[in-house]
């Protein structure tokens, strides 16, 4: 080999390995540049999954937690009246009561016992809209919004020509309720709000006006309808058992305001009534309004206490 080609051959191998260093270079850049971008893409999915699921659940939180306070102006309009009944005279009494079994309400309330007891979801075919019970979870979805539920609760069952109430199990989520979260209501307030819209300020058949009744347990009004009064209501039958006309005469107020609430409460169980003498024989005196305003003042201080 001659001088001139040993140095050819010299200058050529350099360039060769640089030349291959720099390509395997590159292809290591590009792998790393694939997987780093693989992995924020799988990030920012798994990151939009979760804001999905959260923003869905938000809108049910909110949902749920949503409680509507009415003041006595808004009140008559946004419950409802029976034609010529006056639930607010005494000598009108004997009629201003209804019982739920008659309406939309009784049927939920069956079926709610009913999916309770089976720890099943079930879906109440009412010739209606359909209704459809979670246990879990203490939830309710119904396809039709609060406009068409308030009008819906007040029609008497016997007086609708539709297909017999039925009660099936449901195993798996229809596509709908995926799209539409907002219809879910958390069981208490669903039933609650039904309960009001049921009652136009009438009180349940199946109570004793004559006879006291007494509160059980506090309501959770954070997610629910408060009626007029209904704080100062729960304060005096936490304190004592009291017949419905006592309450309305210690708390000087209407007597729908007193009768919706005992519907409400009464549909969840809260309100309990005095079976035996004893328990009128010692129903607690009149509270004084001094007394009275500084048990609804601590009441009220807790609930904002609990809410912050």
């Amino acid at each position: 080999m001659s001088e001139a080609d040993a140095i050819v051959s010299a200058k050529k191998k350099p360039q060769h390995s640089v030349g291959t260093h720099t390509k395997n270079t590159a292809a290591l850049q590009a792998q790393d540049s694939i997987a780093k971008t693989e992995n924020l893409l799988s990030s920012e999915k798994n990151q939009l999954k979760k804001q999905t699921t959260k923003t869905d659940e938000q809108k049910k939180t909110s949902k749920h937690q949503t409680a509507m306070q009415l003041d006595e102006g808004k009140f008559s309009a946004y419950i409802g009246s029976v034609p010529g009944l006056d639930v607010n005279d005494p000598k009108q009494f004997p009629d201003a009561v209804y019982n739920p079994k008659d309406y939309f309400q009784g049927y939920v309330q069956s079926a709610l016992m009913v999916a309770e007891a089976k720890k099943q979801v079930l879906r109440l075919n009412s010739g209606w809209k359909s209704l459809i019970i979670f246990p879990h979870n203490h939830e309710v979805w119904l396809d039709a919004d609060d406009k068409q539920l308030r009008a819906f609760a007040s029609v008497a069952m016997n007086k609708i020509s539709a297909p017999k109430m039925t009660l099936i199990p449901v195993e798996s989520n229809p596509a709908s309720i995926q799209e539409d979260l907002e219809k879910f209501h958390n069981k208490d307030a669903f039933l609650w709000k039904l309960a009001v819209w049921t009652s136009k300020g009438r009180y349940p058949s199946a109570l004793d006006i004559h006879r006291a009744v007494f509160l059980k347990n506090w309501p959770n009004f954070t997610r629910l309808v408060v009626t007029p009064h209904a704080l100062r209501i729960s304060a005096l039958l936490i304190a004592g058992p009291r017949t419905l006309p006592d309450i309305v005469e210690v708390l000087k107020i209407k007597l729908q305001y007193v009768f919706v609430f005992i519907s409400a409460a009464y549909a969840l169980g809260l309100v309990g009534q005095a079976k035996r003498e004893v328990d009128e024989i010692f129903q607690p005196p009149a509270i004084k309004k001094s007394e009275q305003q500084g048990l609804l003042s601590r009441i009220l201080g807790k609930l904002r206490a609990n809410k912050s």
